[in-house]
């Protein structure tokens, strides 16, 4: 069985971080309506969802992709770099803990999930605003005896490293070659967001289909051509409001085989 975890929106998502981005007018109610768009596309694709509730103390809670690193054997409850997010990481721990062994990430060490993307044994994770070496070090410590290896890898202009970068399939990656340098992964399948669509690198992949945001039509045209090669379904979703707190539609999940 596959376990999509969600948060719901917090009704203080207005004022979530930023980095990158200018603060817009945030429409809460519409986010919500988005959020749950997105968890009925989640079903779609067989995962069975299990949402906790908002939280009103954390605005960025619906991102909970960014609390923990979920993987077959175990789960690393991270420490996320912005410091407003670290609260978010114990009612996470509590969710996972039924369904995986947890480990945790300590000072100086800080990682968002986000910046974190796996590609068979290899752990990748953006050096990025949110994520350090120290992290890096203690995530190698935690995975090489499963036989995993972690590296750290530069990223500018993004929030994570999956703003960056994302799976299309178990041999593709849909990349802005801007953000991250395609080579780093090797001998992997390239595709490239349309250059008037840097944010479009984002996309959720979970076996025989896949979920994109539906704002970046040159990309997604890529994609979706990509995927009917690849006989993997793809599920659009609107969520723009999201978007306006740096979100994506990986960040709005933790995805793991029960």
């Amino acid at each position: 069985m596959i376990i999509a975890i969600t948060r719901d929106v917090s009704p203080a998502m207005v004022d979530c971080e930023l980095t990158h981005f200018s603060r817009q007018p945030l429409d809460i109610e519409l986010a919500y309506h988005q959020h749950h768009a997105y968890e009925d596309a989640l079903k779609t694709l067989g995962c069975q969802v299990q949402r906790m509730p908002a939280d009103p103390e954390l605005p960025d809670s619906v991102f909970v992709e960014d609390a923990a690193v979920v993987l077959d054997e175990i789960a690393i409850i991270t420490r996320p770099g912005a410091i407003s997010r670290r609260p978010e990481t114990a009612s996470i721990a509590m969710v996972l803990k039924p369904y995986r062994q947890l480990y945790t990430i300590d000072a100086p060490g800080t990682v968002d999930g986000g910046d974190v993307l796996c590609i068979g044994n290899n752990i990748y994770v953006g050096l990025s605003t949110r994520s350090n070496m120290h992290a890096i070090e203690q995530m190698q410590d935690i995975l090489s005896p499963h036989g995993y290896v972690v590296l750290g890898i530069p990223v500018s202009g993004c929030l994570h490293l999956k703003s960056a970068v994302t799976l299309l399939s178990k041999e593709t990656l849909l990349i802005n070659p801007a953000w991250v340098d395609a080579t780093i992964f090797g001998d992997m399948q390239v595709l490239e967001v349309d250059p008037l669509e840097p944010y479009g690198a984002n996309v959720l992949w979970i076996g025989e289909g896949a979920i994109y945001p539906a704002n970046f039509p040159r990309t997604r045209q890529r994609v979706e051509e990509a995927m009917k090669k690849l006989g993997i379904g793809l599920s659009v979703v609107d969520v723009s409001e999201l978007q306006k707190a740096e979100g994506a539609v990986t960040c709005c999940s933790l995805i793991l085989q029960s």
